[in-house]
């Protein structure tokens, strides 16, 4: 009998010895920094012509209101906005302003400056500036941030800035001709080195086009679209505007895309779809 008792104490011992080295190795698991997401109002664009959105006929005589968001994100390295909206020109006019070609009427209540400082923020406090391509309604106040370093694919930096891309769209050129700290991108980059914020590359709607992945915390992850999408129906359909660059490259990034977004359990914000928009927490709010 005692030789029973004293073969079972050590492995009492050396139970309790397990459990308290798991203990140690769940303490010391280094725990990810608080990211904060926070939706700003780039301006409405109104489409007049959602023929442009879709390959076939599907939306002939059609238009439709698309909001126009853009990003700010809080890390404890540094912030960065994604998208800058429309231009603050905008701000104040008496009347909306319709493209020439007649296919878009755009409008912005609220500045870049007046944004950020309910925020407590202004354009120098950030470390970077990304976009998810170099059209007109994610450009507009991006000279803005000509101190921080702008994160774009090179594919993207070198079609914006060619010499007929200067002589052909000198609008989209000029939005962005300010910005002369660089970090050239080829492929998925992970922003702060921590798998917090990551910029995916799905080229197809332009050149360099990208989306924007975020894990915060307790709320969870968030993938920015981007102009992979521009309304729910499109994603459900997979339908490509007539003005992507490349419509194959679109549809492989499509899949790229959902295929990601289904891996992480991500929330997929469609950046131009007014629900995604309403849904997300404005001004000071923030998710965390």
């Amino acid at each position: 009998m005692k030789r029973i008792v004293f073969l079972i104490i050590p492995l009492l011992f050396a139970c309790k010895e397990v459990k308290k080295e798991d203990r140690i190795v769940e303490s010391e698991k280094p725990s990810k920094p608080v990211v904060k997401l926070y939706t700003l109002d780039g301006g409405t664009i109104v489409v007049n012509n959602l023929q442009l959105f879709s390959q076939d006929t599907t939306y002939q005589g059609q238009s439709k209101e698309f909001a126009n968001a853009f990003y700010v994100v809080s890390h404890p390295k540094g912030n960065l906005v994604w998208d800058t909206g429309l231009p603050d020109g905008l701000v104040g006019l008496p009347e909306p302003f319709t493209t020439p070609d007649g296919a878009f009427t755009v409008s912005r209540k609220d500045s870049l400056a007046n944004q950020l400082s309910a925020l407590g923020m202004t354009v120098n406090d950030f470390l970077y500036v990304a976009l998810s391509h170099t059209h007109f309604d994610h450009t507009g106040t991006a000279n803005a941030f000509k101190e921080a370093t702008w994160l774009v694919q090179e594919a993207e930096y070198d079609f914006i800035t060619s010499e007929a891309s200067q002589k052909t769209n000198a609008d989209g050129y000029n939005a962005i001709k300010e910005l002369q700290n660089i970090k050239k991108l080829n492929g998925d980059f992970d922003v702060f080195g921590d798998g917090t914020v990551i910029i995916k590359s799905l080229p197809g709607h332009t050149p360099g086009h990208q989306a924007l992945y975020l894990e915060l915390n307790e709320s969870g992850s968030v993938l920015l679209s981007g102009d992979m999408y521009h309304f729910n129906e499109n994603r459900i359909y997979r339908r490509v505007p007539i003005f992507n660059f490349d419509v194959a490259q679109t549809q492989s990034s499509m899949e790229a895309f959902e295929a990601f977004a289904e891996e992480k359990g991500a929330w997929v914000i469609l950046q131009h779809e007014k629900k995604d928009f309403e849904s997300m927490p404005t001004a000071t709010n923030f998710l965390q």
